[in-house]
């Protein structure tokens, strides 16, 4: 399983606590804008480009990776891995990464 599907299935669900989890909102926003910035650091426009499936991907395995060696375990409510598990969710979601383009 591709390493944006397994995400994507985990953490999808959070999305619902946007509703009432204010801070949870903003702390996800903010891991957006930082995953966009390190994915596309070579982009001066004013509008964000999608990512690249591939390189979100690549960044997504890591992290999974880094977790692991870390034996973390997601917490009741949320910490740094979940608010970037959740951003990494947005993206894909935001951007259909998960449809191949022709």
């Amino acid at each position: 399983m591709s390493p944006l599907v397994r995400i994507s299935s985990s953490y999808a669900p959070r999305f619902a606590e946007f509703a009432f989890e204010p801070s949870f909102t903003a702390a996800v926003d903010q891991h957006v804008a930082e995953l966009r910035d390190r994915l596309e650091s070579n982009h001066s426009g004013l509008v964000p480009r999608p990512p690249h499936r591939e390189d979100l991907a690549d960044y997504a395995l890591g992290f999974l990776d880094a977790l692991d060696e870390l034996d973390w375990r997601e917490p009741v409510g949320y910490d740094y891995a979940v608010c970037r598990l959740t951003a990494i969710t947005w993206l894909v979601r935001e951007h259909d990464l998960l449809v191949e383009n022709p």
